[in-house]
């Protein structure tokens, strides 16, 4: 019996490079699992859609599927439109075992991948040092999303042993030039924003913008197709192919 397939949702964006970032974020997790049928999908905003993705699959005659939610935290998206969608593709094909697999979350192996990303950043500046961190998210009007964002600033901040503050691009303060301004204002100066975004777009860009006009000194790259971020998709098409067999 073949292996269930699996969707990489993301949310989607009006931006061309965000599609192109999960498209490559997808090469790798096919390129670590060449046995399995993988396909990226979007909620809205980007093509191809979760409904079209799902349709094609079944028309191949999968009957199994595991969809993998590219959400870095578990808000609105994730407790809302994924079960939403998944819902209306069980209810569109009758007899089609889909489930989704837990969101991708805020994974410790995620903080090498932050620091692979600032290295970039840095390396073009003649910096011996940093003063402070502000790890950017998109942020939500869930608070609880917001604390798993400002859980994963103080380790990071451990790890560097400096002072860090999780910032937000949206719904929550403080916003990313607030959070380097306050730094500035305790006398810091190399003050460096790490991007904590699977890919490009609006919000990144208006974290990275806002973060420059307060002065830091660098703002990384979002996550991107990385394959620490491939493996941890597969670990959650794993957990998510065994629930899909009846007990």
């Amino acid at each position: 019996m073949a292996a269930p397939a699996l969707i990489a949702l993301a949310h989607g964006s009006r931006d061309p490079r965000s599609a192109a970032t999960i498209t490559a974020l997808v090469k790798e997790v096919r390129a670590l699992r060449p046995d399995l049928k993988i396909e990226p999908a979007f909620l809205e905003l980007s093509r191809p859609n979760f409904s079209t993705v799902v349709d094609r699959l079944v028309k191949a005659g999968h009957e199994e599927i595991v969809v993998v939610p590219l959400l870095l935290t578990n808000a609105y998206h994730a407790k809302v439109d994924v079960p939403s969608a998944i819902a209306e593709a069980s209810a569109k094909h009758p007899g089609l075992k889909i489930r989704a697999s837990a969101h991708l979350g805020l994974e410790p192996c995620f903080l090498e991948v932050l620091d692979v990303r600032m290295r970039e950043a840095l390396s073009s500046l003649r910096v011996r040092e940093l003063d402070a961190l502000v790890l950017a998210a998109a942020g939500s009007s869930d608070a609880l999303a917001n604390q798993s964002v400002a859980r994963l600033a103080r380790v990071w901040g451990q790890r560097h042993k400096l002072p860090v503050t999780a910032a937000f691009a949206s719904s929550s303060p403080p916003a990313t030039g607030e959070a380097v301004r306050a730094f500035r204002a305790q006398g810091r100066r190399h003050i460096a924003v790490a991007s904590l975004f699977l890919a490009p777009g609006f919000l990144p860009d208006r974290a990275a913008e806002l973060a420059l006009e307060a002065g830091a000194i660098a703002v990384s790259a979002p996550l991107g197709a990385h394959p620490e971020v491939a493996r941890t998709i597969l670990a959650r098409y794993a957990v998510g192919a065994v629930e899909l067999v009846p007990v």
